[in-house]
């Protein structure tokens, strides 16, 4: 009574804290969705009207189009705007003074050269010095006048009347009387005394330009309350389209001023209705898989998504900038395709209530994952996720293209930048790879691309390992292939199982010589030993030395598993039965005979459990005939099942049978007997 109350409580706990990652995860996407709400209609310009006939609930403006209000703007600004400038007579009496200063310091006897540089200096700057850039923008804007103001007094007068520094110079030098020479004017340093008075008024500018524009009528006509906008499968024209775009601006307008809880109430319900499907399929199919940190993975990854959805609709970014095929990619390569396409097509749900063109949106992003699926699912090499990104990549462009022909209809209503959009999108996909081993280390999860790094004999461990323990290495690799087609057959992960095969006598490098597979010559330390609950020690130990080492190495976990599970809760029977022999009359304190466990809790140790107590036991046959090995098989694994190893390990009756069928297969295969080869008769 006292476990099964341990255990619910245990239950209760973990329920506890499921319901708050959810909760945690729904609060955090909720206040990542707009408070605005939706207009309830999607509607596209050419299209025809897909819902009932639509009539005004109130009187309305219609509503310009931001290129009607910019071409209006445009043709007014044209004929009466003008730039404003200002003449700054301070300018004039400072370098006119600066010129008398060098005249008297000079004491020059030209004074006729300095009385016209003087004279010709006052007069241009009286007409006025302006700006040469300006001066080039006007002529690019084909404005020929400008407002120039004199004090209080502003007139229009045209830039031909006026100067440039350039001008200026050239004029002084031009205009000289003949009795002046030219060089020594130029001596003068004219270009010191010339500067712009003429100067730029940004602020009257603006000014003119907002009271010009300011008249312009934002609408162009008046929908009366009750009138018929647009009938059932109507095709929607130019004008439509400006109709019910003022309907969509008003009425969000309206809520955004207005009360908005029961949009943000609407909003949570869906939030949660979403969330809660997601979980209820996880309850129905993923129950015994789904841990408490694999559901924080998972729902971080839709807060995630969700953020930058919102972040990019909040700067005005296209949502295709951001890869939400990322998700099932990631996703996919720690769990099944299944419930990463659950996963993503849940996250896509929750961001087209951000997204502006929801259905548009929704179609690209769902296919995208879709294919993600289809060309990502076993991640083991780099080019596998190249590959992957271009055909999400090819297929983004497609269907877009294929969604703006059924739209727009014409070549140029064309959003060309979506085509650039997409090819950054796929960029952003690559990183994927860099992304799973951020979260592998994060989470402790174990990738394909890992355990194929793992998985390379020539790494330092096993190198190690085939050295130190050749025999146990030997017995390890032919595990790790009959377990990885046991795996293969019965729906497991063969990587895993082949890798945590590799790995989990790693533990016998401590004691090598102790186990009769890396004996030779008949050497057995065990016989200097004579106590069959030491020797037992010794080699029920290779266990936690192996833990250990995995330690030592920061080995993933789900090796480490491996390594504690592949002996189980079973005996070391040679020690134990030559005890209970020699002891008949004494009762045997069996834990020192009995190897720590846990018992095997997934499909793969399950199947390594096996065949690593198959594999070792095939070495004992004094022949290896059809009858022998399938006697052998059905032995030892059914003795595993009386014994009850595989009771907390997902794995069926029939799955048994399937691993035992392909033990026997493989056995038979490698102790066939091969044919002598006939000699060459010798003439």
């Amino acid at each position: 009574m006292g476990k099964l109350q341990e255990q619910l409580e245990k239950d209760k706990r973990q329920w506890l804290k499921m319901i708050s990652v959810f909760a945690v995860s729904a609060i955090a996407i909720f206040f990542l969705t707009p408070n605005s709400g939706k207009f309830q209609y999607s509607f596209e310009k050419g299209s025809p009207w897909q819902y009932d006939n639509l009539t005004a609930p109130f009187a309305f403006e219609i509503q310009k189009s931001n290129e009607e209000l910019t071409r209006e703007q445009d043709s007014i600004l044209a004929k009466n705007f003008l730039h404003c400038y200002i003449y700054e007579p301070s300018i004039q009496d400072e370098h006119l003074a600066l010129f008398k200063e060098k005249d008297k310091k000079s004491n020059s006897e030209n004074s006729k050269y300095t009385s016209y540089i003087y004279s010709k200096l006052k007069e241009i700057y009286d007409k006025g010095i302006i700006s040469a850039t300006a001066v080039e923008e006007m002529k690019k804007e084909n404005k020929e006048t400008i407002l120039l103001k004199k004090g209080q007094i502003a007139k229009n007068t045209n830039i031909s009347k006026l100067y440039t520094t350039k001008s200026a110079y050239e004029s002084i030098l031009e205009s000289a009387p003949e009795n002046l020479e030219k060089p020594i004017l130029r001596s003068y340093d004219i270009n010191k005394y010339i500067k712009e008075n003429v100067l730029f008024d940004d602020v009257t500018t603006e000014n003119l330009r907002n009271e010009l524009i300011k008249d312009i009528s934002l609408t162009k006509g008046r929908i009366q309350s009750g009138e018929i906008i647009i009938s059932h499968g109507e095709i929607i024209t130019n004008r439509t389209y400006d109709i019910l775009n003022s309907l969509k601006q008003v009425i969000l307008e309206n809520r955004g001023k207005s009360d908005t809880s029961l949009i943000r109430l609407g909003q949570f319900i869906i939030i949660i209705s979403a969330l809660s499907i997601f979980a209820f399929y996880l309850a129905i199919f993923r129950r015994q898989f789904i841990s408490i940190k694999d559901m924080t993975f998972m729902l971080l990854v839709v807060c995630i998504i969700c953020a930058l959805t919102n972040f990019a609709v909040r700067h005005e970014l296209s949502p295709y900038l951001i890869p939400y095929a990322i998700l099932p990619i990631v996703v996919s390569t720690f769990f099944d395709t299944r419930t990463a396409l659950f996963l993503h097509i849940t996250t896509i749900l929750l961001c087209s209530f951000i997204v502006p063109s929801e259905f548009e949106f929704l179609f690209l992003e769902i296919s995208a994952g879709m294919i993600s699926i289809c060309t990502m699912k076993d991640l083991y090499q780099r080019s596998q996720l190249v590959k992957c990104v271009g055909i999400i990549t090819g297929m983004y462009a497609l269907l877009y293209t294929g969604v703006t022909l059924v739209h727009e209809r014409q070549l140029e209503q064309f959003n060309w930048w979506a085509y650039i959009f997409f090819a950054i999108n796929g960029l952003m996909l690559l990183f994927a790879y860099p992304l799973i081993y951020i979260f592998e280390k994060i989470f402790g999860y174990t990738s394909n691309v890992t355990l194929l790094e793992l998985a390379n004999t020539n790494n330092p461990l096993l190198l190690k390992f085939s050295e130190i323990a050749p025999g146990s290495f030997q017995h390890s690799m032919q595990v790790s292939n009959l377990a990885a087609d046991a795996a293969s057959r019965i729906g497991g992960n063969p990587m895993l199982a082949r890798v945590g095969a590799l790995y989990h006598d790693i533990g016998k490098m401590e004691n090598p010589a102790f186990f009769t597979e890396n004996q030779s010559r008949g050497e057995n330390p065990h016989d200097g030993i004579n106590d069959e609950m030491k020797s037992a020690s010794i080699i029920i130990n290779h266990v936690k030395n192996g833990m250990a080492i995995a330690e030592k190495h920061s080995l993933p976990s789900s090796l480490k598993d491996f390594i504690q599970t592949h002996h189980a809760r079973s005996k070391a029977k040679f020690f134990y039965n030559t005890y209970k022999n020699k002891h008949p009359e004494e009762e045997v304190n069996e834990e020192a005979f009995t190897y720590p466990g846990p018992l095997p809790f997934s499909k793969e140790t399950a199947i390594v459990t096996m065949c690593d107590a198959v594999e070792a036991a095939s070495k004992s046959l004094s022949e290896h005939t059809d009858t022998s090995i399938n006697d052998l098989v059905e032995k030892i694994i059914n003795g595993q099942i009386a014994d009850g190893l595989f009771k907390e390990a997902p794995i069926t009756l029939h799955d048994i049978e399937v691993v035992k069928a392909a033990l026997k297969e493989k056995l038979k295969t490698i102790y066939h007997t091969r044919i002598s080869y006939p000699e060459l008769n010798k003439k």
